[in-house]
C-alpha cells in the first residue's frame, strides 16, 4: 500500500473512532433521543454498512460471527451509550480507552505473558491514571457513568480478543453486527414507544453506525496488516486526545487539568506497554 494511502486511511479511521464519543455525547446532550434507541440505531446501520462492505468484497455470506462476540459487542455499545448521557466525550474516550488496554494486556499476563520492566512501569501508570481520573473531586465524573464506560470497555477488550485469529475480521464484525442488531432493536421498544421519534438524533445514530463504525472498522482492519499489531496500537493513542479537542471545538467541554494529566498518565502508560512488547 502506498505510503500516502496508508497515511490517509489510518488517519480517517483514528477520527471516526473519536467520531463515535463525538456523535454519541452529542445526540445524547442535543437532541431527545434516548440511549436504548440510539445504540439500536446505531448497530442496525452499522450492520448494514458492514454487510454492504462484505458484499462488495465477494462472497454470499457476510460474515462469519458468532454468539458470545455478538453479546460482547451488544454490551460494549449498549454501555458507551448509556454512559454517554452524563460523561463529557474527553472523559468517555479515556475511560473506554483506557479499560480496553488493560483488559486486553491482563488477559494476556493471565495467560502467561511475561512483562518487562518498562511494561510493568507503564501498566502502573495507566492503570493509575485510570484511578486518578474517576477519584472524587470537583471534576470527576459520576461513579456510575464511569463505571459503565470502564464496563463497555472491558467488554469491547474482550470482543477483541475474541476476533483473534477468527478470520477476515470485516466479514466476522459483520456477522456479530447482524446478530447485536436485532437483540438491540427488541431491547430499545420499551422506549420507542413511549417517545417521539427524534430525526436528529436518528441521525447522528445512523451516522454513528454506518460511517464511524462500519466504515470507520472496515478502513481499519484494511490497514492494520500494514501497520503490524505493535503501530496500530500505538496509533491508536491518537483517539482520546481527537475526541477531546473534538469535545472542545464541537460541544464546548472544558479541558481540565484533570483531563490533561491523566490523558498523558493512561497514555504513555500503554504506549511503554506496547513498545515493551515490541522488544520482549
Amino acid at each position: 500500500m502506498p505510503l500516502l494511502r496508508l497515511l490517509l486511511l489510518t488517519t480517517v479511521a483514528m477520527f471516526a473512532f473519536a467520531g463515535n464519543s463525538l456523535l454519541c455525547r452529542i445526540a445524547l446532550k442535543a437532541t431527545h433521543i434516548d440511549p436504548a434507541s440510539f445504540t439500536a440505531i446505531r448497530l442496525v446501520s452499522g450492520a448494514a454498512m458492514l454487510w454492504v462492505v462484505a458484499r462488495l468484497r465477494g462472497g454470499d455470506k457476510p460474515g462469519r460471527g458468532n454468539w458470545p462476540s455478538a453479546l460482547a459487542l451488544l454490551a460494549y455499545a449498549g454501555g458507551f451509550s448509556l454512559a454517554y448521557v452524563n460523561l463529557s466525550a474527553a472523559t468517555g474516550a479515556l475511560l473506554l480507552f483506557g479499560a480496553v488496554q488493560a483488559t486486553m494486556i491482563g488477559v494476556g499476563v493471565a495467560r502467561g505473558e511475561r512483562l518487562q520492566l518498562a511494561q510493568l512501569v507503564g501498566l502502573v501508570l495507566a492503570l493509575g491514571g485510570l484511578v486518578g481520573l474517576v477519584l472524587p473531586g470537583l471534576s470527576a465524573p459520576p461513579v456510575g457513568a464511569a463505571a459503565l464506560m470502564l464496563g463497555a470497555g472491558i467488554a469491547w477488550g474482550v470482543y477483541s480478543l475474541r476476533g483473534r485469529g477468527a478470520g477476515d475480521p470485516t466479514r466476522v464484525t459483520a456477522g456479530n453486527f447482524l446478530r447485536a442488531a436485532p437483540l438491540a432493536a427488541i431491547a430499545c421498544l420499551p422506549w420507542a414507544l413511549k417517545l417521539p421519534f427524534d430525526a436528529a438524533g436518528a441521525g447522528y445514530a445512523v451516522a454513528s453506525g454506518a460511517l464511524a463504525s462500519g466504515l470507520g472498522y472496515a478502513i481499519w482492519y484494511a490497514v492494520v496488516p500494514v501497520l503490524k499489531s505493535t503501530r496500530a496500537a500505538v496509533v491508536q493513542l491518537c483517539v482520546p486526545v481527537i475526541a477531546t479537542l473534538g469535545g472542545f471545538a464541537f460541544l464546548g467541554e472544558a479541558i481540565t487539568l484533570r483531563i490533561v494529566c491523566a490523558s498523558a498518565t493512561i497514555l504513555s502508560g500503554i504506549a511503554l506497554v506496547v513498545l515493551g512488547a515490541r522488544r520482549a
